[in-house]
């Protein structure tokens, strides 16, 4: 990919806000090493994966992969024949053998990210083995063999034998020797006693410092001399028990050297896959469909700076925008700060964040062809040691554009054709324009230009769009359109920053009439639209009444209809009753008449 367009577009910026979500500096080295392919497959199942993460990390448990430790030194030497690895490097050992069984067992729970879990050893008697000879301090452990226990032990006594014997002979020296409270230390390796300057060839010994104000010397007596003999026998003892055990710890990881730096690769890569499952979630971003190069359409669905959305500063208001074979181009016009420059860098960030495994903050239906290359001209790139104005360093962007733009490639550029002559800027802004779209490459350009905004023609693969502006507050809403070029707002926002009237009225007589006609039919045409969108939004209130006016009526009704029923059963019930009852009366009076 073009590195001028990644460094233009901030996408190393954007890898390292991924990469601060990594739990490992490999895991954030490997981030910041990402780039963008161009296999449409092999970006697929790397967004796939990434979506697996997801969902391991929205399943709602608690779960959160073990450490990531960097064991890639006493890896290589377990590599080479006869490599003994120190006790560091085994603590690191058995650190990645307790993480890649962690993690083995809780993708094989999940079920997800099978790949993963296949990289991934369980060595169980190799970890036990580890972690009886290395703590976590990654110290040798004192029962790491019974030698080493039988050594240290003996250790211990000797130095307590020493410490005693030194204390008994501080206590042994005369008043002016002695230092108060003096105890026995250790100065390099050796145990020293303090005593005062003016005592040193009274004692004798080895000096091993001295206070900070040279009164108090720090002396090693003869009599530590004669015992240190006997430690340093025992701890040259110790040193080759260690190194026995070490040596034999490294053969049995030797074979097992290969399985291991899959595993330390496998963890890393999780890791990496957790941080950009982590920023998924933060920028809210899907997966988006994939399409080859070639393929005419893009689609991208609520689009957002992820820089944006890391400030956290508010409401990043989304874009949408759907450009079919016929639209190869898009002006966007509007006024200064309405949000242009942020739209071509999300533009160019969705692509590029995409191509390189990382999901990028749009929503779903989002439909992205890969890009061959990219190519951006964004920003003022004046340079004083080249001695490039503005135009000249936008010109030699166009001229590398023109060099490398076709089918596959997207071309974003900033405040095309300013920097020079109006006219000039223009004539060549338009005619690089309908190059790019001759050469079927992608471009998305902004402008303030009136020429550019009149090359919206059936057939000519330019489409206009701007970004919304609220004229009455002349304040940018950031919302985007397609379809119509936007109002630049220049006299406007100077009315409102209380630029005399009399100023007004003569640039609005400067201004060409072409431009002011055009000025003034978006201006009518934003007031309709405005009243428009006023008219809907009180018809759909109107219509929002009604349907809620006829669910109380069916409501009613259906209350009204239930208690009809409801007293004519009870009328029916009634009826009957008094049936009865005048029945048994008439066959009670029979009966009577009868007797």
């Amino acid at each position: 990919m073009n590195t001028h367009a990644l460094g233009v577009l901030e996408f190393r910026e954007a890898l390292e806000r991924v990469a601060a979500r990594a739990s490992s500096e490999l895991g954030r080295e490997a981030i910041r090493a990402l780039r963008p392919g161009r296999e449409v497959d092999r970006i697929t199942a790397e967004l796939t994966r990434v979506e697996e993460a997801l969902s391991l990390l929205t399943s709602g448990s608690e779960w959160s992969p073990p450490p990531i430790p960097d064991a890639r030194i006493p890896l290589q030497r377990l590599k080479v024949q006869g490599g003994v690895v120190d006790p560091e490097g085994l603590r690191l050992i058995l650190d990645l053998l307790v993480s890649s069984r962690l993690l083995r067992e809780a993708l094989t729970a999940s079920a997800l990210l099978t790949a993963s879990r296949d990289g991934l050893p369980t060595l169980p008697a190799l970890e036990k083995q580890v972690d009886r000879v290395v703590d976590e301090a990654g110290e040798i452990r004192d029962d790491a063999s019974p030698e080493l226990r039988s050594l240290r032990k003996a250790l211990r006594a000797a130095r307590g034998r020493i410490v005693g014997r030194l204390e008994r002979f501080l206590d042994s020296l005369p008043d002016h020797l002695r230092v108060p409270d003096a105890s026995v230390s250790i100065r390099d390796g050796r145990y020293v006693v303090p005593i005062r300057r003016e005592g040193k060839s009274a004692v004798g010994g080895v000096v091993h410092g001295e206070s900070g104000t040279g009164a108090t010397l720090f002396v090693e007596p003869p009599l530590s001399l004669q015992l240190m003999a006997e430690i340093r026998e025992k701890e040259r003892e110790e040193a080759r028990e260690i190194e026995r055990i070490l040596r034999e710890v490294s053969e049995r990881l030797a074979p097992h050297q290969s399985e291991l730096a899959v595993a330390q690769s496998t963890l890393v890569d999780f890791d990496t896959l957790w941080a950009r499952a982590l920023t998924a979630r933060r920028w809210e971003g899907t997966v988006p469909e994939l399409a080859p190069p070639d393929d005419p359409g893009l689609t991208i669905v609520r689009g957002r700076h992820p820089l944006l959305i890391e400030k956290g500063e508010g409401e990043v208001v989304p874009f949408d925008l759907s450009m079919d074979e016929a639209e190869r181009a898009l002006v966007v016009s509007g006024p200064n700060t309405g949000g242009k420059t942020v739209f071509l860098k999300s533009l160019g960030l969705v692509h590029l964040l995409a191509q390189s495994g990382i999901i990028p903050p749009t929503g779903p239906g989002t439909r992205l062809p890969v890009l061959r290359d990219i190519f951006a001209d964004i920003g003022d790139e004046q340079s004083i040691a080249e001695s490039l104005s503005t135009f000249s360093a936008h010109l030699e962007n166009a001229k590398e554009v023109l060099e490398g733009a076709g089918p596959g490639t997207l071309v974003l550029m900033d405040e095309m054709g300013t920097g020079t002559d109006p006219a000039e800027g223009a004539a060549l802004a338009r005619a690089t324009l309908e190059i790019l779209v001759e050469r079927g490459a992608r471009a998305v350009v902004t402008s303030h230009l009136g020429a550019l905004k009149r090359l919206d023609r059936d057939g000519s693969g330019i489409v206009n769009a701007s970004f919304l502006f609220d004229a009455e507050r002349i304040a940018p809403t950031y919302h985007f359109r397609k379809g119509r070029p936007g109002r630049s707002y220049g006299l406007a926002i100077a009315r409102r920053l209380g630029i005399a009237q009399e100023v007004l009225d003569r640039a609005e007589s400067y201004v060409d009439s072409g431009e002011l006609e055009v000025e003034t039919l978006l201006a009518t045409l934003e007031a309709k639209e405005r009243a428009l969108s006023s008219a809907l939004a009180e018809a759909k209130e109107a219509r929002d009444d009604a349907d809620r006016l006829r669910q109380a009526l069916r409501g009613r009704k259906g209350e009204l209809d239930e208690r009809e029923r409801s007293a004519e059963a009870r009328a029916r019930e009634e009826a009957r009753r008094i049936l009865l009852a005048a029945r048994e009366e008439v066959e009670r009076a029979i009966r009577e008449a009868r007797e």
